[in-house]
């Protein structure tokens, strides 16, 4: 039988076992058209399944003249549909991470913020000789030499300026963020 004798019966006594025929004449170019979209074998198998459904409430809405071509494009529109929410699942979770991130990295921005807030509290701490010594080379990226030209200090004042700075520096911050936690507590 051809496919639109396959239909006349079914439009005379609405009977799915003739759409049943039509399908399981089809199934192999579905699960093709179905690969083809979808690149994966369990999911274009799902597919086939679903398309056999919609095919089965679809068919009696509708005067059709040439099933195959019909079934191709039902199938071709629910694999894109089905690409279409597999994108916008994607998009969500990527946009949910996002605005996770997001919030962890204002969070980090706000803490870097007082780190440095405190930072600068101990480079006011430092006496005189290590503040400029430590500000010139650390913050303004100085040579030994630029800074012992700039300052009048020997080289070797400098390096010891900015080596004991840079301990006494660590030492200040880790009092400053001890006290900073223990008034949080």
């Amino acid at each position: 039988m051809t496919d639109n004798e396959l239909l006349e019966h079914f439009y005379a006594d609405s009977n799915q076992e003739w759409v049943g025929i039509l399908l399981q004449r089809y199934t192999l170019l579905l699960l093709g058209l179905c690969m083809k979209y979808l690149k994966d074998e369990t999911e274009a198998k799902d597919c086939v399944q679903q398309i056999f459904l919609k095919v089965l409430t679809e068919v009696p809405k509708y005067k059709i003249d040439y099933f195959k071509s019909w079934l191709y494009m039902v199938a071709k529109n629910h694999c894109l549909m089905r690409l279409r929410e597999k994108d916008k699942n994607v998009k969500e979770l990527s946009e949910k991470s996002n605005i996770a991130h997001n919030e962890t990295d204002r969070h980090d921005l706000l803490q870097n913020e007082q780190t440095y807030e405190l930072l600068e509290e101990a480079i006011g701490d430092l006496n005189a000789e290590q503040k400029v010594s430590v500000t010139l080379f650390y913050l303004q990226k100085k040579s030994y030499q630029q800074i012992a030209d700039q300052t009048g200090y020997s080289l070797m004042q400098v390096k010891s300026y900015i080596q004991n700075g840079k301990r006494n520096l660590k030492i200040l911050l880790e009092k400053k963020l001890k006290e900073k936690r223990q008034r949080r507590s």
